[in-house]
């Protein structure tokens, strides 16, 4: 596992040697005698032969989280929170200004208006975030809702309800975001002696390895050198474990050399955030057709508020974000009732208001008039009354929230691996998926359940929490199949809905209905929808 141990007359030398250096050195060496007597002479020796490479200070930390989203920042908090990890340095950089901005979220005292960036977490999650971690949310930003109504844009008839108590939770990321902040910092007050130190507001430039002039240090090789993190303030961090929870353009996953695989949808999404003409008064559930040029989602947020997320053509979302507020509203409303055919005529009919302005509000009135007929069409063949629409359609939108649109490429990748020597990927910087089943942050955040008990267990044995074959690859062996399984799932869903071939719209219609009467096969995508197993 390790090379001997020199005698100890060898080892007392390097460390009055490692004295000299500072005390960045000496507080990284103590923190290494507290795993075992075989790594503190081991971590003693190769942390002396580094910094004798290196001409620049450089601070030492166990564990350097890249990245201050919701992934990084719960993970963090999980660290923080283990008895068998919190002894551990640990680091968190970001880009973003996380100390002036989330504080100022997270002492908003009402919910006047909501962010247009929400996810659905599964109930399993939040359990995580409000038991194991114990974040402060803002629960009155919080909505729980208790299904999903599923429908097709060709056909009115093929719909599935997938109607589950508590199926999940929609949560603003900043909600998330903040409240872990918040909890790193009540932690930091409860803990002086090891804090997790937070650099906002820096880039990271570069991650190298460093310089090995020397191979072995009094006759220890270093064959698994901590890597170098540079950031664009000017200071550079060696770390024992590089976490990258950085993203889909992951510097971290960069430096590794792990290769992604998949594609771009040649679709793009474009969220909003939504005020309804009333709130639900019946069932509080999520809303997706799956239109021909992609599925539009209408989520449930607390009050009259609900979130959009429409899928689309680069051409489409474009046109989409840049129509006035109260014709994208009219428009969202005529997406989940009206055919095919008419929101065909909208879409050309829009593409010319840049020329004539007056359009705008003949498509207003025009889809006004079309879902009054529309929804007694649909009371008089189901033979209901008027409560019919309210029960089987989403609350029609009243308005858009001014600057709330915005729009993103969709895509499908996965890495090739989740680790490499002393670094592992966490989140997007690991997969991206299309939001169409609400999976992304879920996925991420069973990554960090995970790499926290891989990295509690390894401390526990006084193994190198930063090795591949010691530590590491038991996080890749336990998450990857199950992220494998949830983006193959995600994608073939994409692909079943994007087709117009009218074989398979056929049996994707038919399918549709069978599975909406079949409680075993539709038990089974509402536990991935809710995350269960």
């Amino acid at each position: 596992m390790f090379r001997r141990v020199p005698p100890l007359k060898r080892i007392n030398k390097a460390s009055s040697n490692i004295s000299t250096l500072g005390s960045s050195i000496v507080n990284a060496i103590n923190h290494s005698k507290s795993t075992t007597p075989l790594l503190s002479n081991y971590y003693s020796t190769i942390a002396a032969n580094e910094n004798n490479s290196s001409t620049l200070p450089v601070k030492s930390t166990d564990i350097l989280i890249v990245g201050g989203g919701p992934a990084g920042l719960t993970l963090a908090a999980a660290i923080k929170l283990s008895p068998n990890l919190k002894h551990f340095k640990t680091t968190l950089v970001d880009a973003g200004n996380l100390s002036e901005n989330l504080p100022k979220f997270h002492n908003l005292s009402s919910s006047a208006y909501m962010t247009n960036r929400v996810v659905s977490i599964t109930p399993q999650n939040m359990d995580f975030l409000t038991g194991d971690l114990n974040l402060p949310l803002q629960f009155n930003r919080i909505q729980p809702f208790d299904g999903i109504y599923v429908s097709d844009g060709l056909n009115d008839t093929s719909r599935m309800a997938m109607d589950r108590e508590s199926m999940g939770n929609m949560v603003e990321l900043l909600n998330i975001q903040s409240s872990a902040y918040m909890k790193l910092l009540e932690l930091n007050a409860n803990n002086n002696t090891n804090p997790i130190e937070i650099a906002d507001n820096c880039k990271v430039v570069d991650i190298v390895k460093p310089s090995t002039t020397n191979a072995t240090a009094n006759g220890v090789e270093n064959t698994n050198p901590w890597p170098y993190v540079k950031l664009d303030n000017g200071e550079t961090y060696k770390t024992r474990l590089l976490i990258g929870c950085d993203g889909f353009q992951s510097p971290v996953r960069k430096y590794a050399g792990i290769e992604t695989r998949g594609w771009f949808y040649n679709e793009w999404g474009v969220v909003a955030t939504m005020k309804l003409e009333y709130p639900p008064f019946n069932h509080i559930r999520g809303w997706q057709r799956f239109l021909p040029t992609g599925p539009i989602a209408h989520l449930p947020l607390p009050g009259d508020w609900a979130t959009l997320v429409w899928s689309t053509t680069p051409e489409l979302s474009k046109l989409l974000v840049s129509l006035p507020s109260n014709v994208f509203s009219k428009l969202v409303n005529a997406a989940f009732i009206l055919e095919d055919g008419d929101m065909q005529y909208y879409y050309r009919k829009l593409s010319d208001a840049a020329v004539d302005k007056r359009i705008f509000d003949e498509i207003i009135e025009d889809i006004d008039y079309r879902i009054e007929v529309k929804s007694q069409q649909l009371i008089n063949k189901n033979n209901s009354d008027m409560y019919y629409v309210d029960e089987n359609y989403p609350p029609p939108i009243k308005d858009t929230l001014e600057k709330s649109r915005a729009r993103f490429p969709m895509k499908m990748f996965h890495a090739d691996t989740y680790v490499a020597p002393r670094v592992c990927l966490v989140g997007d910087a690991a997969h991206a998926t299309h939001p169409l089943a609400g999976q992304g942050l879920n996925m991420g955040l069973g990554d960090s359940k995970s790499l926290v008990s891989v990295l509690e267990k390894a401390s526990s044995r006084g193994l190198d929490i930063g090795s591949v074959d010691l530590c590491l690859n038991d996080y890749w062996k336990d998450r990857y199949g199950t992220n494998m399984m949830l983006l193959g799932v995600v994608d073939k869903l994409h692909k079943l809905y994007g087709t117009r071939n009218e074989v398979v719209v056929g049996l994707r219609q038919w399918g549709l209905n069978v599975v909406n009467n079949l409680g075993d096969v539709k038990e089974f995508m509402m536990n991935v929808v809710s995350g269960r197993k």
